[in-house]
């Protein structure tokens, strides 16, 4: 069992203000795997402190010596892949085998690449009479998602260091090791102090007290969308800048020309990865009328390959959901789709036989689902997918939009250009031609209320630098 006691201010690791504690449970028994504290808001003023002390020096830092630093962190976390696998499998219930490559090969990649960026970002440029300097934003309060931790920590705290930024970090309680294992390879790596703390705790404790406090520069936030309404709502009485990457409600549009066993395989394969709990998961698949059985007995087929299993076994291709609040959930709204006159295809909301003991979820697909049923519109973050029918290409791209969310999505479709015809309507961050790879250096993020800013590559780093602009005279021609 993992117990941390105490926080990482101003690179030591100090005791708590608040004496209570978090418990933290393996997803896939539901065993206690260890605690961590619970921060109070003294906690958080003081990590603040520390970061906005040591700003200005690590802004000053040249590029290429804060690129040191992301390397040392870098080998630091893959040297430590294993024991962080094993946490991140029992804190979110993602297969082993996916979290070596996703949940910690992803990082490590990521910490790397911005080191790289760093060095070669142009930070100054001539425009005219003036020159144009991109500096960092300052303080950065980093509150971060239990789904992929670590890799949503990467992409705020790697490229505001490199930036030159200090940053405050709230992960999730509900999956918070690993950031502790980070905070230790950082202290191994022999940053400053200041320019990186770590207080874990409550949203409306730390969280709020990050977004409201004046010497917080910028809240970075991943989470669900109402929480991201709050740090917005705070946030604004210090007018500081919010980056948002909140929920979705990604449609898989299959056009009549695709190929139907591709399209129902790769948007299931998009749907369940990391059992459902992705932000861009494409949980509404959109479907010609007129192929609706044909596409139900292809869906039926395919989700039976998906077998339950323990997510430390190496074989297991889906495994259980985070919580037991999330299992819940996810059975309350399987319930609520079938309530409101779904076909259950595969799955449903019963415990699966021989999981009782962890959160794990039966994977479901609904069919017949209507664009304006709960499962159509809510984000359900579990195995969940539900088909929708449509009269014709115009009726998909309306059906597609018609959501509070934009975050990703997809076409299927025989003829390329009119695949990508149809995606240019859809209103979101992100849309997969034929089930096309996720680009790591290609922008990350929603329209809508699934958020603003962007993540990954170059535009993941510049979220965290502003323009200043010098102005000489103009010499006399």
């Amino acid at each position: 069992m993992k117990t941390y006691d105490k926080f990482f201010i101003d690179g030591q690791w100090v005791t708590p203000v608040g004496r209570g504690t978090l418990d933290v449970f393996h997803s896939a028994d539901a065993k206690l795997m260890g605690r961590i504290p619970e921060g109070a808001s003294e906690d958080t003023e003081a990590a603040i402190v520390a970061a906005h002390k040591a700003r200005d020096a690590w802004a000053a830092t040249p590029a290429a010596e804060r690129a040191g630093y992301l390397r040392k962190i870098a080998a630091g976390l893959k040297a430590r892949t294993d024991e962080l696998a094993q946490v991140m499998t029992g804190e979110t219930g993602m297969p082993i085998k996916l979290v070596r490559a996703i949940q910690v090969g992803g990082p490590v990649y990521h910490w790397n690449k911005y080191a790289e960026l760093a060095e070669s970002f142009e930070f100054e440029a001539r425009v005219g009479n003036s020159l144009v300097v991109r500096e960092p934003v300052g303080v950065v309060g980093a509150i971060t998602p239990w789904n992929y931790p670590l890799n949503q920590i990467t992409l705020k705290v790697a490229p505001a260091l490199a930036a030159g930024c200090t940053v405050v970090l709230k992960p999730s309680e509900v999956a918070p090791f690993n950031a502790f294992i980070l905070a230790e390879v950082i202290e191994e790596a022999g940053l400053p102090p200041g320019v990186f703390n770590l207080v874990t705790g409550l949203g409306p404790v730390v969280g709020e007290v990050l977004a409201r406090h004046p010497d917080v520069d910028m809240v970075s936030f991943t989470g669900s969308t109402r929480a991201g309404k709050r740090v917005s709502e705070v946030a604004s009485q210090t007018v500081k800048r919010v980056a948002l990457e909140l929920g979705g409600k990604s449609a898989s549009v299959v056009l009549d020309d695709a190929d139907l066993a591709a399209a129902v395989k790769g948007t299931l394969n998009a749907c369940y990865l990391n059992s459902g709990q992705t932000c861009s998961a494409h949980t509404r698949m959109l479907v010609p009328a007129s192929r609706y059985d044909e596409i139900k007995a292809l869906a039926k087929d395919a989700v039976a390959r998906f077998t339950l299993g323990d997510p430390r076994e190496e074989t297991t291709r889906l495994g259980p959901l985070a919580s037991s609040a999330q299992r819940e959930r996810v059975q309350t709204y399987i319930r609520k789709g079938l309530s409101e006159g779904a076909e259950l295809i595969a799955g449903g909301d019963t415990v699966p036989e021989g999981f009782e003991a962890g959160f794990f979820v039966q994977p479901t697909v609904l069919g017949r689902v209507t664009p304006d049923a709960t499962v159509a519109q809510e984000e359900i973050f579990g195995p969940v997918l539900s088909i929708i029918t449509y009269q014709d290409e115009a009726d998909a791209v309306r059906i597609a939009n018609d959501s509070i969310y934009g975050l990703g999505g997809g076409v299927w479709s025989g003829d390329e250009a009119r695949a990508v015809r149809v995606a240019r309507q859809i209103r979101t961050g992100q849309v997969d031609i034929n089930g096309g790879e996720f680009n790591v250096q290609a922008p990350f993020g929603g329209f809508k209320q699934s958020g603003h800013g962007r993540e990954n590559g170059v535009y993941g780093f510049e979220e965290f630098l502003e323009y200043k602009s010098l102005q000489f005279k103009s010499a006399k021609s």
